[in-house]
């Protein structure tokens, strides 16, 4: 049976057309005239766009599943739109070795909603340093290698590290924090940290490293995606990078595109790493994302329990939630304006991550049936009670937003679907 999406406004080749989507057996086939016994699904004039790809989430199991879990994140996943995401490595056991990667593929496997491809560590116990993790083991299983929540403190050991992901075709996608110059912040060390007694985190201790690892990029010829860019600084050491023909991207997330250390306020849910920073670091990533140099939105989705986020900025724990309202708070806050076109926040979200990570990304015939079916005109407040994930801590809680998604659709798999979706 095939599976007709009709009178929709899909996304290809970087623009909309009027038309159809068609689906046998998970795949996309090319569009024909319904037969009896198949399914036609009219779409109502709604946006399609290639399934969302995030490339930075924490589904915290094995090891932390009072946080999230596999079914729980993935289903969140699902509700905001994507299709597919990359788990870090922060998990007990950490996936250093073909063992200890196994226990989080089983989970997947069982229990995953979407596509979950992950990440395997850099170091041994995804410590930042010491004994190289079993790279070559894992590297068919991963869609890269990263210490995320730690940053690679030793030079000699990144180099290492760099080469041997080189050498298996694998990137390294790095968090980048030099940890004698955090000094025990937690905010951005801007105005408001001043103003409040707070310690703060400086620039530097993220763009310091983003400037090392570029160097060794050029000596090691390593693919590398830098984690979550906060500082204007980031913004351009990769962009003079690119100018060099250096195999380099990076991502930020959409708290620093919409957000200053000048929102912050007295609860943990504003406390993530690295931290919401000035308006000019704002400034300068988002014309990053309008000339290219950042090629990719991630939300960074970190959940924790209600408790672990009551402490306020100081002591709560770092991260936040953010696949359920990523794409409402990209449309709302930069879409809708004119910052960036509908077009290149799809590409931000879909189209570059899939071609970055090799995780497709394009809805063409013989691709995979992953698609995301958006309504643009879905007007709503932020509810975190209403999310799917086992975390409830976002900046954007109360905020009203404009645009969701409606259909999630994996391998041609229903992942989700809103109510107002009358399919026949």
């Amino acid at each position: 049976m095939k599976r007709y999406y009709t009178n929709a406004q899909i996304y290809r080749d970087g623009h909309f057309e009027t038309g159809m989507l068609v689906e046998e057996y998970g795949v996309l086939v090319a569009a024909g005239t319904p037969s009896e016994g198949d399914c036609v699904v009219d779409l109502g004039g709604r946006h399609v766009v290639p399934g969302l790809i995030d490339v930075h989430v924490h589904l915290r199991e094995p090891g932390f599943g009072y946080k999230e879990t596999i079914a729980t994140g993935t289903a969140a996943a699902a509700h905001g739109g994507y299709t597919t995401v990359c788990s870090m490595p922060n998990l007990n056991p950490a996936p250093d070795t073909a063992a200890t990667l196994g226990e989080q593929l089983v989970l997947i496997e069982r229990d995953a909603v979407v596509h979950v491809v992950p990440y395997g560590c850099i170091t041994m116990g995804q410590r930042g340093g010491g004994e190289r993790a079993d790279m070559a083991a894992m590297a068919e299983h991963v869609v890269g290698f990263s210490d995320d929540g730690r940053g690679v403190q030793n030079d000699e050991e990144m180099r290492l590290a760099m080469q041997e992901a080189a050498r298996l075709g694998k990137p390294i996608v790095a968090h980048c924090e030099v940890n004698e110059l955090l000094k025990g912040g937690y905010i951005h060390d801007g105005d408001y940290c001043r103003r409040h007694g707070h310690r703060g985190i400086c620039s530097e201790s993220e763009w310091a490293q983003v400037k090392r690892d570029i160097e060794l990029v050029e000596q090691c010829g390593c693919q590398y995606h830098v984690c979550h860019v906060s500082t204007k600084e980031s913004v351009e050491l990769v962009r003079e990078a690119k100018r060099k023909g250096l195999p380099v991207s990076c991502e930020t997330a959409p708290h620093y595109l919409i957000f200053t250390d000048a929102d912050l306020q007295e609860d943990g849910r504003w406390k993530m790493n690295p931290p919401i920073r000035s308006a000019e670091d704002r400034a300068a990533l988002i014309a990053g994302i309008q000339d290219g140099t950042v090629e990719v939105i991630a939300t960074d989705h970190a959940p924790h329990s209600a408790e672990e986020k009551s402490r306020g900025l100081e002591k709560s724990a770092m991260g936040i939630v953010g696949l359920e309202c990523a794409f409402g708070a990209l449309y709302t806050h930069l879409v809708k304006p004119g910052v960036i076109t509908l077009e290149r926040l799809i590409d931000l979200m879909a189209t570059n991550p899939g071609r970055l990570f090799g995780l497709g990304g394009k809805l063409t015939q013989g691709a995979k049936a992953d698609f995301t079916v958006l309504d643009l005109d879905a007007c709503y407040t932020v509810e975190p009670e209403q999310f799917l994930s086992k975390g409830r801590a976002t900046p954007f809680a109360g905020m009203p937003l404009q645009g969701r998604a409606v259909m999630t659709v994996v391998e041609g798999r229903v992942a989700y679907q809103d109510e107002i979706m009358n399919t026949k």
